[in-house]
């Protein structure tokens, strides 16, 4: 199997990055195997701690991610290697034993908040997406996203967005979409923009088969 094609796709929380990378999977899962990798999977491991000091943790900071084995494992990817993706429980706040085994594949999609904020990423990366959504979309899908699926109380959330988020959306999730070869506005309702995009992985997929 030859290198993948990896997609970067970065923006702010509930931007539509994983809206964006399901229907791009979609479009080429006929022909190409595609994975996704979620960078939120990537989160510090936080077992050694307890609950009270795990609640404190800036979830929304760059230091939360264990980008180092992020990096690697994609490495692994590229050489043609399978992982065991760890998984992350959003519930206890730290790293689940669960892990996902994934497979070399043709089309490999990176989606996170700050899949663009560091450079050692983004020189993995053949197409850099910047999602640009607006933020009071944004906070009711976070608001509706983590009370239903992450077990999280309103208040907590409401307190969340405007302790961190908001802070750090400004401070480094904003700034690296000048890092992006493609933005694209109102996350996975714009699909002039995702068959945009699909066309041109279409055109790298074809070149590299040549």
């Amino acid at each position: 199997m030859s290198k993948p094609i990896i997609i970067g796709i970065a923006g702010g929380s509930a931007s539509g990055k994983t809206s964006i990378s399901r229907r791009i999977k979609t479009t080429f899962a006929n022909e190409k195997s595609v994975l996704i990798i979620r960078q939120d999977d990537y989160y510090k491991d936080q077992s050694d701690k307890p609950m009270e000091e795990r609640i404190k943790t800036n979830y929304d900071h760059p230091f939360a991610f264990d980008n180092d084995l992020l990096i690697s494992h994609i490495q692994q990817l590229i050489n043609g290697e399978t992982i065991e993706k760890p998984t992350y429980d959003f519930v206890h706040h730290t790293r689940s034993d669960v892990t996902e085994t994934c497979f070399p594949c043709d089309v490999l999609i990176l989606e996170g908040l700050f899949v663009l904020e560091d450079e050692k990423i983004r020189n993995i990366l053949d197409i850099k997406v910047f999602v640009d959504t607006p933020a009071d979309i944004r906070f009711i899908r976070r608001l509706l996203r983590d009370v239903k699926e992450r077990g999280r109380s309103m208040e907590s959330v409401i307190s969340q967005y405007v302790n961190t988020v908001r802070v750090m959306h400004e401070s480094f999730v904003e700034p690296s979409r000048r890092y992006a070869d493609v933005i694209i506005p109102e996350g996975g309702e714009n699909m002039v923009a995702i068959d945009l995009l699909t066309t041109k992985i279409s055109s790298i997929i074809h070149r590299t088969m040549l």
